[in-house]
């Protein structure tokens, strides 16, 4: 047996399966290293990525929910916009930005608040400064800023302030239909009119204006007359409205005073922000008068012919009614109207009684608020117990409380034939299911009695006291209304509601035109006097005269129509007055 020796090419193979295994080793052990260095590396960017999205989302350094801020500093959702009846804008969005600041990257904040209430208008120093040393992540500065403040405050070069995109709501009429078009908050949510009222829809159908029944040029020409008389008569306000009688749509709105949409919010503006037009209610006066002529014509309680004695006061227990401008004398249904006799209308009233009188004013819609597409609606106010004195001084228009809006909506029922149209601010296909569908059209009083109540508006434009309202070519029927305002003490005749309702052209009516100026001051022009015929009346008159060929319609003459002998039709009444009546 011999001992194997191993020689030189073994030793060269044994060193080859050393190395071999220690090289193995080796990889296997960087290998782990590696996994172990990765795994230390992802762990350490999971850890970075949850401390961001921590700090992002849940905490800005002083535990206040960032998401809600996150929410609040988002691009707002688009609204649509809003037009009026040809298509003008009337609400629209502009694109802008909105400043803020991370307060713990504000070193200075008191000089930081000093240059930034330099460069931007309505920041106070200290309160800014106050945020600015707050050390949270994420204050408002201000919002809304035009191109031009974005290029100021980015010259400033202040770390720590940045900027967010917004979409703020424009109105490029400004204050012209503000009452009716409203406004929105800071955030772009509807607060009042329109706006509100829509809110849901114009956010839900962005790119599908909403068509109101405005016609902005109608607007225009009322407010620009109203604010006009208002200057003249050094009024506190005024309000007015035109609808079409066909239809009910309201083409213009008026409330003075008023305001601009475009500018924020103030405590101040709340007599400004205050729709006359629709939310106020306000005792009529005479305007009403043709509501109980038309009430008791319908009744059969009187006829055009008949009338009654007016030549002294009506006592009611212990009230007394007196005629303003008394005849002392018999007077037929036409002069009671034209001559405005309070005597006359409390007698009718009293004829038809408190059920007809409430059963009537109820079918023309003065007994519940307006059925319109404004959030701001007035309810009426009435007696709660229907007294005879009530039926009596209801029906010279005292006693009940009722909007503008509510007003001229009844008296185009009177002229057009018949049919109350609930007043609408919204354009709508008829064809069209709508969940805010307008309530009905009802028959109010019959075509015969419309004709009769169309007479009888033009013959106080025409002999009485509404004369100051009548156009050449478009020919006005109306009716004055001088109320005076209550107080703790009764009522005080120093302080008016003066207005005139017509309706034009009465021989085919198109339009009711309501203006009312509230506590106008009698002028020399006007001989110290400030009632309906002598400050509304006139500014019915201009506006029927600016709107008319606006609306397209041609120039009538009315001649008095002539029986078979040639001669001019007359009324006589029983006491042998004769009144000319004209025929349409």
């Amino acid at each position: 047996m011999s001992d194997y020796a191993p020689g030189p090419v073994a030793d060269r193979e044994m060193a080859h399966v050393r190395i071999d295994g220690a090289g193995k080793q080796a990889l296997e052990v960087c290998r782990t290293r590696l996994v172990v260095g990765a795994g230390l590396f992802a762990l350490a960017f999971l850890g970075l990525a949850i401390r961001l999205v921590s700090v992002g989302l849940f905490d800005v350094g002083d535990g206040q929910p960032q998401a809600r801020i996150a929410a609040q500093s988002a691009p707002l959702v688009q609204r649509a916009d809003i037009v009026d009846r040809n298509g003008v804008v009337l609400a629209t969005n502009l694109d802008v930005h909105s400043l803020f600041a991370d307060a713990r990257l504000i070193e200075d904040a008191k000089a930081v608040a000093a240059k930034l209430a330099q460069t931007l208008t309505g920041i106070e120093p200290s309160a800014l400064e106050a945020k600015l040393s707050s050390g949270r992540g994420f204050v408002w500065i201000k919002r809304g800023l035009a191109p031009r403040q974005v290029y100021a405050i980015n010259s400033l070069g202040i770390p720590g302030l940045s900027f967010v995109p917004e979409q703020r709501r424009t109105y490029p009429a400004g204050s012209l239909a503000a009452h009716v078009v409203g406004q929105t908050d800071i955030d772009n949510r509807g607060i009042s009119g329109i706006e509100n009222r829509f809110d849901d829809t114009l956010r839900a159908r962005p790119t599908t204006p909403l068509a109101l029944t405005l016609d902005i040029r109608f607007q225009h020409v009322l407010h620009e007359e109203l604010a006009a008389a208002v200057d003249t008569f050094n009024a506190l306000g005024a309000a007015g409205v035109i609808i079409d009688v066909a239809n009910g749509e309201v083409v213009a709105m008026v409330s003075l005073p008023d305001f601009d949409p475009n500018r924020s919010l103030r405590p101040s503006d709340d007599n400004a922000r205050f729709n006359r037009a629709a939310h106020g209610v306000y005792e009529m006066g005479s305007t009403f008068k043709a509501f109980t002529i038309a009430m008791a014509l319908d009744a059969g309680t009187v006829g055009i012919t008949d009338g009654y004695d007016a030549s002294k006061p009506l006592r009611l227990a212990r009230f007394t009614i007196r005629d303003f401008h008394a005849q002392n004398r018999w007077l037929s249904v036409p002069e009671i109207f034209m001559h405005s006799s309070n005597i006359g209308a409390a007698k009718m009233a009293l004829d038809v009684g408190a059920e007809g009188q409430q059963i009537f004013l109820t079918r023309l819609g003065l007994l519940a608020p307006a059925t319109i597409e404004l959030p701001e609606v007035g309810a009426p106010m009435f007696p709660s117990r229907w007294r005879d004195v009530n039926v009596a001084t209801i029906g010279f228009g005292h006693g009940i409380a009722v909007s503008p809006l509510q007003l001229a909506s009844a008296t185009a029922a009177l002229v057009n034939g018949g049919t109350l149209h609930h007043p609408t601010l919204v354009r709508r296909d008829p064809s069209a299911s709508n969940v805010n569908a307008r309530p009905a059209s009802s028959r109010v009083i019959s075509t015969k009695i419309s004709y009769r109540m169309r007479q009888l508006f033009r013959l106080v434009v025409e002999q009485g006291s509404g004369r100051r309202a009548d156009v050449p070519g478009y020919p006005v029927g109306g009716k004055t209304g001088t109320a005076e305002k209550s107080n703790e003490n009764g009522y005080d005749s120093n302080r008016l509601l003066s207005s005139f309702v017509g309706a034009f052209p009465i021989n085919d009516p198109r339009y009711v035109v309501f203006a009312a100026i509230d506590e106008p001051k009698g002028t020399k022009e006007t001989k110290g006097y400030a009632t309906g015929g002598w400050t509304a009346a006139p500014v019915v008159g201009r506006v029927v005269s600016r709107i008319g060929p606006m609306a397209g319609l041609a120039p009538v003459t009315l001649t008095p129509p002539r029986d078979v002998a040639g001669n001019e039709p007359l009324l006589v009444t029983p006491d042998g007055v004769e009144i000319r009546l004209a025929s349409f």
